[in-house]
């Protein structure tokens, strides 16, 4: 297809800096989880958008931590450093008004394996900044380090900026031809979008109680003639953490469903019943074997 271009672009960076909803504004549609806690995402996990000139392979990426502990970090830090060696574009999200250590350190850690690709900044949150006069200055002064090929200020919440950055990606990938179906829309397949959606509820409404010892089993996904039919366990270490997350009479965990439910209803198109369970699984998040049996362990 003369002209044509298509590529992957992974998108990277400290925690909860925007990346996923970034990807999302990019796609336009929900597809990866977002909430207020940091690492939210786990996986690496591709987006696809295909328009009539190119086809952008978005690759959403945990948060990059440095001394994080146990199986699942080094989990994390394995999907992220794969996404960033095998992309053909490079974007580093960081959020105004300044870039802070761990914005640094990511851009120490891409050298290495950045070689000739193009590496985009994406100042991410200008929406946010009390004091908009200090944007251009803080961009004079990344651009004289010579900080990535082009350094684009947006607004991942609002969209403000966002199809800029997508015209800089489209100019710097390869030209070739489409690389999945135009119908595409992610590698990964609907059970495991909605094992995301329940986690996703489980981080939003838990935060504070429950923070990374949660994770989401999808035992059954049937798709019948005018409903999908999921029953899911929500897995956690403790007897205390399950107590806290079903609630008094189950009110916690109804009110996760209901809000997993809605959001696999717009995704899915469909009408969703959505079964839900809490169940201990002690060590988990730091335990190989039972990583690989949850599903983690294959973005590397």
């Amino acid at each position: 297809m003369s002209g044509y271009r298509s590529g992957t672009i992974a998108v990277f960076g400290r925690p909860n800096v925007g990346k996923s909803t970034l990807i999302n504004r990019l796609l336009g549609h929900k597809l990866l989880i977002t909430s207020a806690k940091p690492q939210t995402t786990r996986h690496r996990i591709l987006g696809i958008k295909t328009t009539a000139a190119t086809q952008f392979l978005y690759l959403d990426t945990p948060g990059l931590v440095w001394g994080g502990k146990g199986a699942l970090a080094r989990q994390m830090d394995g999907a992220a450093a794969s996404a960033i060696a095998e992309a053909d574009c490079l974007v580093l999200v960081a959020a105004c008004p300044r870039l802070q250590d761990d914005d640094e350190r990511a851009l120490d850690f891409v050298k290495d394996l950045r070689k000739d690709r193009p590496l985009i900044l994406a100042l991410n949150k200008v929406d946010r900044m009390e004091h908009k006069e200090t944007l251009l200055p803080l961009m004079e002064g990344l651009a004289q380090r010579g900080i990535g090929d082009e350094i684009i200020p947006l607004s991942a919440r609002d969209g403000s900026n966002v199809l800029a950055l997508e015209a800089v990606i489209a100019r710097r990938l390869p030209e070739q031809d489409a690389l999945y179906p135009e119908d595409q829309l992610s590698d990964r397949g609907d059970r495991f979008v909605a094992a995301e959606f329940v986690r996703e509820q489980v981080f939003r409404r838990f935060a504070k109680e429950i923070p990374y010892v949660t994770t989401v089993d999808i035992e059954s996904f049937r798709e019948e003639k005018n409903i999908v039919r999921i029953e899911a366990v929500i897995y956690v270490e403790k007897e205390g953490q399950k107590a806290i997350l079903v609630g008094q009479g189950g009110a916690g965990l109804k009110m996760v469903g209901s809000a997993a439910r809605r959001a696999l209803e717009r995704h899915l198109q469909r009408k969703v019943y959505l079964g839900l369970w809490v169940k201990v699984r002690k060590g988990w998040s730091d335990d190989a074997r039972a990583l690989q049996s949850l599903g983690y362990g294959g973005d590397n």
